[in-house]
């Protein structure tokens, strides 16, 4: 019994010009993943230090609700977005 190792989709020529050979699309598929992952991680670094600059802005009373003192939001507040 023989068995498929690899399913290739077959290509339609348009207009007279051959489809990307297989190794640049996989080229371009992994360079669109990394640059979206990219984007994800700049996203979540801006989202932290959003929410710890958030942390700068409240008051005492709202601090004592989550729990944390000044001191405890000045300290969070001021690190660095990559930290």
């Amino acid at each position: 019994m023989s068995t498929i190792a690899t399913i290739r989709s077959s290509r339609v020529e348009l207009s007279g010009q051959s489809a990307r050979p297989p190794s640049q699309s996989g080229f371009v598929t992994r360079l669109v993943r990394l640059v979206r992952s990219l984007a994800r991680w700049i996203g979540h670094l801006l989202e932290r230090r959003r929410s710890r600059l958030a942390l700068l802005e409240m008051t005492d009373d709202q601090l004592k609700d989550i729990g944390l003192s000044r001191c405890d939001a000045h300290r969070e507040g001021i690190r660095p977005f990559w930290d």
